[in-house]
C-alpha cells in the first residue's frame, strides 16, 4: 500500500505581504497616526500646539544705558561700549534672559524699531527636545526696555573733589612757550586721554585723573620727552578700622628746567669743564630729554643731563625777551661746519643805532649758512646789559676766561613780517583747559598771544621742531574769511609782499587731514 503525497505549490515568484503598522488616532484632533513612534498619542501638529518650549524664557527686560557716555550696563557692575544693533549690545541682551541656559539658540536678531522709542526687540530661535524623538524649534520676539542710569565715572565728573591723582607741572619762566611745546607733544601722542579735568594753574597746568596708574603713566611719558624732576605726596582721605582698608588722594609734582630754546646761559665753570670743558657762556639751541648747549664761538656742543642738571641747578642769563634786533653789516664765513650750524664772522649794528652813530660790533655765529649782509638777526647785547648772575659774575672775575666774553651773540635770523595777523594754511589742535579761578586779564591775554604768536613762528622756522608737532590743515571757512578780509588791503599788501618773500613756509604735503572738521551739515536747515 503506498501513501500518496501532495506536490507542493510554489507561489508566483516570491509574493510578500506587506506587513500593516499600529495605526491610532490623534487624542487632539483625532488624525491618524503611527502608534510606534507617536509618544502620548499626539500628531505632531498637536505637539507645536500644546508643548512650548519657550515658556521659562522671558519675554521682556530691561536695558541701562549712561546717556553722558553712552555705555551700556552689564551686571552686576560692568559698563561696556556698544554701538546700536551691534553684535556686543546683542550678546548683552542675551545674557539679560533667564532660561536660555535650557534651550539651543540656533538664530537672534534685532528687530527695527523707532530710534525714539527707548525699545529693543531682539527675534531668537530656539530648539529643544520635546518628548522622546521629537524636536522642536520656535521663533519669539523679545522686547527691552532702555532706561537711563548714570556710570560712576560720569557721576565722579560731574561732582566736585572727586579725583584721585593729581599730576601738577610747574615751570617757572617769565614765558609759556615752553608750554605751548609741551601741549603739542600730549595731543599728538594723546598722553590726556585718561583725563578727567585739566586746570590752568600759576606756573603750569594740573592735569586731574580717577585712578593712580594713569597719573604715573603720565608721569612717565613727561619723563621721556622733557628734563623733568618729579615728587610724589599722598593725603589719607578715609579709613576703615574693621577691614584696614585705606582711601588716599596722590599728587604728583612735575617740575620742568627753567632753561627753554634761544636761551643763553652762563653754566659754572667747574660744569662746564665737566661736560667736556666748553666754554661756560653758551646758547640753548634745543630742549629734548636732555639741555643741548652750543658755543657760537667755536661751534662746540654739550649736553646736560636730567640728573646732572638737578644736581647742579642753574638759570638762564637772559631769555628770548631781552632779544635785540642787528643788522648784518658785513659776514664771512669761515668754512667750519657742524650739522646744520655754519660758523661765520659778522660784523652786526644795533637796528636802532642805525642814523644815530656808526658804532659796530665784531661777533663769530653759527648761522653762517642763512645770513647775508643787509639782513636783520636777534642776539644778545652782552656789553650794554647788567647781570645778576652768581655764575656770570665769577665768569668776569677769572682772569683766564674774562677775555672770552664777546660783546654781541646773535641767536637767530629776524624775518619781517608786515601783517600782523598773517593768514597761515596751517593750524595747531589745543586742549580744553579750565581756566577756573584763572581767568587772565587784558594785559595778560595779550602777553599770551603774543607768546603763542612766537611759538607759531618758531614752528615755521626750526625744521626739526616742526617734525615733533602734528600740523593740520586750516579750516576751509576760516581760510576762505582771512582770504575776504585780505582783499580789502589788497593794494597795501602788494608793496609789501617783496619783505615777506624769504618768510619760510610751510608745504601743504606737511599738513594733516582733521577729520574732526569733516562734518556733514544741512545747510538748508
Amino acid at each position: 500500500m503506498s501513501m500518496e503525497v501532495d506536490t507542493p505549490v510554489s507561489l508566483a515568484n516570491g509574493t510578500q505581504f506587506p506587513q500593516s503598522s499600529a495605526t491610532i488616532l490623534c487624542c487632539e484632533c483625532g488624525a491618524a497616526i503611527d502608534g510606534t513612534v507617536a509618544v502620548g498619542a499626539l500628531c505632531n501638529d498637536c505637539v507645536k500646539l500644546t508643548i512650548d518650549i519657550s515658556g521659562g524664557i522671558q519675554r521682556e527686560a530691561t536695558l541701562h544705558i549712561c546717556r553722558d557716555c553712552e555705555r551700556w550696563l552689564q551686571p552686576p557692575s560692568h559698563w561696556i561700549s556698544a554701538a546700536p544693533e551691534s553684535r556686543e549690545l546683542l550678546a548683552l541682551c542675551l545674557r539679560k534672559l533667564r532660561g536660555l541656559s535650557k534651550v539651543r539658540i540656533i538664530d537672534a536678531n534685532f528687530v527695527w524699531t523707532e530710534p525714539h522709542s527707548r525699545r529693543v526687540k531682539v527675534k531668537i530661535t530656539v530648539q529643544q527636545e520635546a518628548l522622546q524623538g521629537t524636536i522642536l524649534q520656535q521663533t519669539f520676539e523679545v522686547e527691552y526696555i532702555v532706561a537711563y542710569h548714570q556710570c560712576p565715572d560720569c557721576a565722579k565728573s560731574f561732582t566736585a573733589n572727586t579725583w584721585r591723582a593729581v599730576v601738577q607741572v610747574r615751570q617757572k619762566v617769565p614765558h609759556k612757550r615752553t608750554f605751548l611745546y609741551l601741549e603739542q607733544l600730549i595731543l599728538k601722542h594723546a598722553a590726556h586721554k585718561d583725563t578727567i579735568n585739566i586746570k590752568e594753574a600759576k606756573d603750569g597746568i594740573d592735569f586731574f585723573y580717577s585712578q593712580r596708574n594713569h597719573a604715573e603713566k603720565f608721569v612717565d611719558f613727561l619723563t621721556s620727552v622733557a628734563p623733568v624732576r618729579t615728587k610724589k605726596s599722598q593725603e589719607l582721605i578715609s579709613a576703615d578700622v574693621h577691614t584696614s582698608s585705606k582711601s588716599y588722594k596722590f599728587s604728583f609734582s612735575v617740575e620742568l628746567v627753567p632753561i627753554c630754546k634761544d636761551d643763553l646761559v652762563c653754566l659754572p665753570v667747574k660744569l662746564a669743564k665737566q661736560i667736556g670743558n666748553i666754554a661756560p657762556l653758551t646758547l640753548c639751541y634745543r630742549v629734548g630729554t636732555a639741555i643741548n648747549l652750543l658755543d657760537p664761538n667755536t661751534l662746540q656742543i654739550a649736553d646736560v643731563s636730567t640728573p646732572l642738571y638737578w644736581r647742579s641747578p642753574f638759570t638762564s642769563l637772559a631769555d628770548v625777551q631781552e632779544l635785540v634786533e642787528f643788522i648784518v653789516m658785513d659776514i664771512e664765513p669761515t668754512g667750519v661746519q657742524k650739522g646744520k650750524f655754519f660758523l661765520a664772522e659778522a660784523t652786526v649794528a644795533r637796528a636802532s643805532d642805525l642814523g644815530a652813530n656808526e658804532m659796530t660790533y665784531f661777533a663769530r655765529t653759527h648761522l653762517g649758512g642763512i645770513l647775508h649782509p643787509g639782513d636783520s638777526v636777534m642776539g644778545y647785547h652782552i656789553t650794554r646789559t647788567n647781570f645778576n648772575n652768581p655764575p656770570f659774575e665769577a665768569l668776569e672775575q677769572n682772569s683766564a676766561l674774562a677775555s672770552t666774553i664777546p660783546d654781541v651773540i646773535l641767536v637767530k635770523k629776524f624775518y619781517a613780517r608786515k601783517r600782523k595777523n598773517k593768514s597761515r594754511n596751517w593750524r595747531l589742535k589745543r586742549m580744553n583747559k579750565d581756566e577756573g579761578e584763572m581767568l587772565p586779564k587784558k594785559q595778560d591775554q595779550d602777553k599770551i598771544e603774543r607768546d603763542y604768536e612766537m611759538f607759531l613762528r618758531d614752528v615755521e622756522e626750526d625744521t626739526e621742531l616742526r617734525q615733533t608737532v602734528a600740523l593740520y590743515k586750516a579750516q576751509q571757512r576760516k581760510k576762505e574769511k582771512d582770504e575776504m578780509e585780505g582783499l580789502e588791503m589788497a593794494s597795501k599788501a602788494e608793496t609789501e609782499e617783496t619783505g615777506e618773500d624769504d618768510v619760510p613756509k610751510i608745504e601743504i604735503d606737511e599738513l594733516l587731514e582733521d577729520f574732526e572738521d569733516l562734518d556733514v551739515e544741512d545747510d538748508g536747515v
